[in-house]
């Protein structure tokens, strides 16, 4: 039978219905995702959760295809920036849901979403130390200071808002000093800093990662204060706006689960990812292995430790003195491990574990010079020989600068020697280290020449430069 031609056209009409509502069903579930992401390149301790998530592509290796995302695609968008502060208002504005920042900044990120009627989200760590090692304070390579001490009275440059402002302030206050009164402190980014440094402008210059150990590097500054002596926790990591978090959870997860592979890459391989660092951002090889190689100034670690929560409240408290924030935050609705402990047991990692382990980067290696397995850290020494691919290890400083004599003879060159911290147990790059010589002509390293000279004074021994450690001298700088 041939329908008539009102029912034929109302058929059509329905098909047409039909397929138009199917179309829209479809394109309901092929929704398109936006994840725009915030990163601090030069801050290469947020590498793992920024630069290496993204040159390598890994936050699409786990991006999840299946549920109510079987039919989704993604939107990716990373944003560099050189501090955390604009990062945060790019958050706050919508423009960005992700952002990884150290633990001072990121107070003040949860801080601004309250501000909005909104939250964040403080959900990884990335990399820190439990100590405080990775935020320091330089000064001018020729410049008679020696300590914190020296400085009372002179002019301190800083990165406001900044986790080394916060350092600043503390390292001040434990000095008995009125930040006010006994020393001048003004606001200034790492890159004109370290032309003030250049200069001789300022006195003194308190900075985060990397630039406290970059402007020594570079030779025209030297590390008077690090982190570690002020024992005061500190972190970089991740924060999420709550909305997108509650939204798209499993997206979360699927980036926490991209850092703990770039972590994993980075401990296989350091040197060829310190490597990749400087190729992408400027900050020398040399410098990001100091970092994120064995035993490194800081530790690559995801895990909530209780002193990296208590970097948080600290945060919180030295804001408000600072009268940059006048209420509090929930600290335990703030800081939430729910999507680092599900990007864990994806991963395979025993987070429990993990949360109790302390240890550094560990070194599994053998003496470059004997071949016998190093036992024993706490003296290693390690030379990056140009044109090596890898660094070498040596038990001791002496057996190090024993192999770089025999490396010179051969016609080759160090990139970079590094040494351990007889005191503070950090990595040092060992150029700018004092060093304790003692009757057997075994040496031990110091970032402060007052640690060395305190050291030599209760077991005996002669404080030398590296210039004296490495050739057998006696001499003593007056640096």
């Amino acid at each position: 039978m041939i329908p008539s031609r009102p029912l034929a056209r109302t058929l059509a009409r329905a098909v047409a219905a039909l397929l138009l509502t199917g179309t829209v069903l479809g394109a309901a579930r092929a929704e398109t995702i936006r994840i725009a992401i915030g990163t601090q390149d030069t801050t290469i301790n947020c590498a793992t959760g920024g630069l290496l998530i993204r040159e390598l592509k890994l936050l699409e290796k786990f991006l999840p295809h299946d549920g109510k995302y079987k039919d989704a695609t993604y939107d990716i968008t990373w944003r560099n920036f050189t501090s955390g502060a604009p990062l945060t208002n790019e958050m706050v504005a919508g423009k960005l849901v992700l952002g990884a920042m150290a633990d001072f900044p990121g107070s003040l990120n949860g801080y601004a979403f309250a501000k909005a009627g909104r939250r964040s989200l403080f959900v990884s760590v990335l990399s820190g130390s439990v100590q405080g090692s990775g935020n320091g304070i330089v000064v001018p390579k020729d410049s008679p200071v020696q300590s914190l001490a020296d400085l009372k009275g002179k002019t301190i440059s800083v990165p406001f808002a900044s986790t080394a402002h916060g350092l600043l302030l503390r390292a001040v206050k434990a000095q008995g000093w009125d930040p006010a009164r006994d020393v001048t402190i003004i606001t200034q980014a790492p890159e004109v800093a370290g032309s003030a440094l250049l200069a001789n402008k300022i006195d003194a210059h308190a900075d985060f990662v990397p630039f406290a150990d970059l402007f020594p590097f570079r030779g025209f500054a030297r590390k008077i204060y690090d982190g570690a002596q002020a024992a005061a926790p500190t972190f970089h990591g991740t924060l999420v706006d709550a909305d997108y978090a509650e939204k798209y959870p499993e997206i979360v997860t699927a980036y926490l689960r991209a850092a703990i592979e770039a972590d994993r890459l980075v401990a296989a391989e350091p040197e060829k990812y310190a490597e990749l660092i400087e190729k992408v951002t400027g900050i020398e090889a040399e410098v990001a292995y100091l970092f994120h190689g064995p035993l490194g100034l800081q530790t690559r670690d995801v895990t909530w430790k209780p002193e990296y929560r208590q970097a948080v409240k600290t945060s919180f408290e030295t804001l408000k003195l600072l009268k940059k924030a006048d209420s509090d935050i929930d600290l335990d609705r703030f800081v939430d491990d729910r999507f680092i402990r599900a990007a864990s047991a994806q991963a395979g990692l025993d987070y429990e574990g993990r949360l109790k382990d302390y240890a550094p980067t560990p070194l599994v290696a053998t003496d470059a010079g004997t071949g016998q397995p190093i036992t024993d850290v706490s003296r290693v020494a390690e030379i990056w020989v140009r044109g090596e691919p890898k660094v070498r290890h040596y038990a001791s400083p002496e057996a190090a600068f024993a192999g770089l004599a025999a490396l010179e003879r051969e016609g080759h060159a160090a990139r970079a020697l590094y040494a351990q911290d007889h005191r503070l147990g950090i990595k040092l790059l060992a150029t700018q280290a004092w060093f304790v010589r003692d009757r057997d002509r075994h040496l031990d390293a110091f970032l402060l020449k007052g640690d060395a000279e305190a050291h030599a004074a209760r077991h005996g021994g002669e404080v030398i430069d590296f210039v004296s450690a490495r050739t057998g001298g006696t001499q003593v700088s007056a640096r």
